[in-house]
C-alpha cells in the first residue's frame, strides 16, 4: 500500500514538474522580443495564398491530363468492342447465309425420310389390272399357294419395286454431296485465308493504333513531367526567396534590437524605468530588474517577524492544547471515581437484598 502511494506521489510530482516546465517555455516564448511577432504577418499569408493557388492549379492541370487520357482510353476500348461485335455479327451472318444457300433441306441425304410431300410424289402400288409392274392372278396361281405373297411383296411391295432407282438416286445424291462438300471445303479454305488476311490487316491496324496511343501517352507523360519540373522549380525558387527574406528580416530585427538596447534604458539598471503610474507598489514587469538591497532587507525583516509571530502562535496553541489535555484527564479521573463509587453502592445493595431474601426463606421454612 505504501509503495503504491509512493508511486502515485512520484507520478504527480513528475506531472507537476512537466506542467511547470511547459509554462516556463510558454512564458519565455511570449516575453522573448526577438522571436515575438505582434499582429499578422501579411507577407507570410500572401506567400501561403500564392502557394495554395499554385498547388491547386497544378493539381487541376494534372487532373485534366488524367481525364483526357482516360477519355482517350475509353474511346479506344469502345472502338475495339464495337469492332469485335461487328466481327461476330458478320461471322454469324455469314454462317447463316451459308446454311441458307449451301445447305437447304432438299439437298440433304435424309430428305426422302421426312419430306412432307413424299407420300404425294411416291408412285402408287397398283395403277390398274393391266399394270405391268403388278403380276397377274394366273401367274401367281402357277407359282403356287406359297408363292402368292412373297415376303418382299407382303411387307412393302412399292419399296421392293422402287429399290434399284432409289439406290441409283442415293448414289447420285452422295456424289453431289461429296462434290458439294469438296466445294464447301474449298470455299471454307478460301474464307479462312481471307479471314486470316483480314485478321493480319486488323492486327497491323491495331498495332498502328497502339503505337499512336503509346505516342500520345508518352507526350502526356512528357507534358506532365515538364509541368512537375516547372512546379518544382517554382517551389524551389519560392522557398529560396522566402529563406532569403527570412534571413534579411531576422538580420534587420537583430540590428534593431541591438540599437534599441544600446540607445534605450533597458541596460541602464535604473529603477525609475520600472516605476508604474498605477502606484508606488506596482512595477512594469518587462523593465523591472529586480529588488534593491534595501527592499530585499525589508522583505527579510518582514519574513522574520512573520516567523516569530507564527512561533508565538504555535506556542500559544500548544499551551491551550496542554490545558485542554489536563482538563480531559481530570474529567476522566472523576468519571472513573464516580463509576467505582456506583459499583460499590450496587454491590452493597445486592448484598443487602441477598441477606433479606435468605431471612425470608428461613422464615418460610420454619412455618
Amino acid at each position: 500500500m505504501h509503495k503504491v502511494d509512493l508511486l502515485l506521489e512520484t507520478k504527480e510530482v513528475a506531472a507537476r514538474e512537466a506542467r511547470r516546465e511547459r509554462e516556463k517555455q510558454r512564458l519565455s516564448r511570449i516575453f522573448n522580443s526577438r522571436h515575438r511577432t505582434m499582429g499578422v504577418d501579411m507577407e507570410a499569408l500572401r506567400s501561403q495564398v500564392e502557394e495554395w493557388k499554385l498547388r491547386v492549379e497544378t493539381e487541376k492541370r494534372r487532373d485534366e491530363t488524367y481525364d483526357a487520357e482516360q477519355v482517350l482510353c475509353d474511346r479506344v476500348a469502345q472502338m475495339l468492342e464495337e469492332e469485335e461485335r461487328q466481327r461476330v455479327r458478320r461471322l454469324h451472318q455469314a454462317v447463316q447465309e451459308f446454311r441458307e444457300q449451301e445447305q437447304p433441306p432438299h439437298t440433304r441425304r435424309e430428305w426422302d425420310l421426312y419430306n412432307p410431300e413424299g407420300l404425294r410424289l411416291d408412285p402408287p402400288a397398283r395403277v390398274s389390272d393391266y399394270d405391268p409392274q403388278t403380276p397377274s392372278r394366273c401367274s401367281l396361281r402357277r407359282r403356287g399357294p406359297g408363292a402368292a405373297h412373297p415376303p418382299s411383296l407382303r411387307l412393302r411391295p412399292r419399296r421392293a419395286r422402287a429399290f434399284p432407282p432409289r439406290r441409283r438416286l442415293q448414289q447420285e445424291q452422295q456424289c453431289r454431296s461429296l462434290e458439294d462438300q469438296c466445294a464447301e471445303r474449298q470455299r471454307a479454305l478460301a474464307d479462312a485465308k481471307y479471314a486470316d488476311t483480314l485478321e493480319d490487316k486488323k492486327r497491323v491496324e491495331l498495332d498502328l493504333r497502339a503505337q499512336q496511343l503509346a505516342q500520345l501517352e508518352e507526350e502526356c507523360r512528357r507534358a506532365k513531367d515538364l509541368a512537375t519540373a516547372d512546379y518544382n522549380r517554382a517551389q524551389a525558387a519560392e522557398a529560396a526567396e522566402q529563406h532569403r527574406l527570412a534571413c534579411q528580416r531576422e538580420q534587420e530585427d537583430n540590428q534593431a534590437e541591438i540599437h534599441n538596447h544600446l540607445t534605450g534604458q533597458l541596460l541602464t539598471e535604473d529603477p525609475a524605468v520600472a516605476e508604474s503610474l498605477l502606484g508606488p507598489h506596482r512595477v512594469i514587469t518587462d523593465r523591472w530588474k529586480g529588488m534593491s538591497p534595501k527592499q530585499v532587507e525589508a522583505v527579510w525583516k518582514a519574513q522574520e517577524e512573520q516567523r516569530r509571530e507564527n512561533q508565538r502562535l504555535r506556542e500559544a496553541e500548544q499551551q491551550r492544547e496542554a490545558g485542554w489535555e489536563a482538563q480531559r484527564q481530570l474529567a476522566a479521573r472523576a468519571a472513573m471515581a464516580l463509576e467505582e463509587k456506583e459499583r460499590l453502592s450496587r454491590l452493597q445493595l445486592r448484598k443487602g437484598l441477598d441477606a433479606y431474601n435468605q431471612q425470608l426463606a428461613q422464615e418460610q421454612r420454619a412455618q
